[in-house]
């Protein structure tokens, strides 16, 4: 005698609640419309665009005339790039060449700490 297996009743979805419409509705509206400000034009801090003299070091890389630390930074980022300092693999390192190890102290350096370092040698 052949025993017939019987097939696992199908299961009933829980039924799913219906977010109350007049909640949203209400939230939606309680928002106040906000209009739109005219753009104003952000002007730059004055102590971080004052000029500042490089040390002989950094001067080697970037010239010795007196520059504000972005263009510190942006000079320092074209020597990085002319000179294919930055490391194959992981770009946020720089590898220094002859130079650039008397700014930093190191033969890498991460792109986050470059602007620390830079930083000793301006005055």
């Amino acid at each position: 005698m052949v025993t017939a297996k019987k097939a696992p009743a199908p299961k009933a979805a829980p039924a799913k609640k219906a977010a109350p419409a007049k909640k949203v509705a209400a939230a939606k509206k309680a928002a106040p419309a906000k209009k739109a400000a005219p753009a104003k034009k952000r002007t730059p801090n004055a102590a971080f665009m004052k000029a500042l003299t490089p040390s002989a070091a950094l001067a080697a890389v970037v010239g010795s005339a007196a520059l504000p630390r972005t263009e510190v930074v942006s000079k320092l980022w074209a020597y990085i790039k002319k000179n294919n300092l930055q490391d194959k693999t992981n770009k946020r390192l720089i590898n220094a060449d002859a130079k650039l190890k008397e700014v930093f102290g190191k033969a890498q350096v991460s792109m986050f700490e470059m602007a620390g370092l830079i930083g000793k040698h301006l005055k």
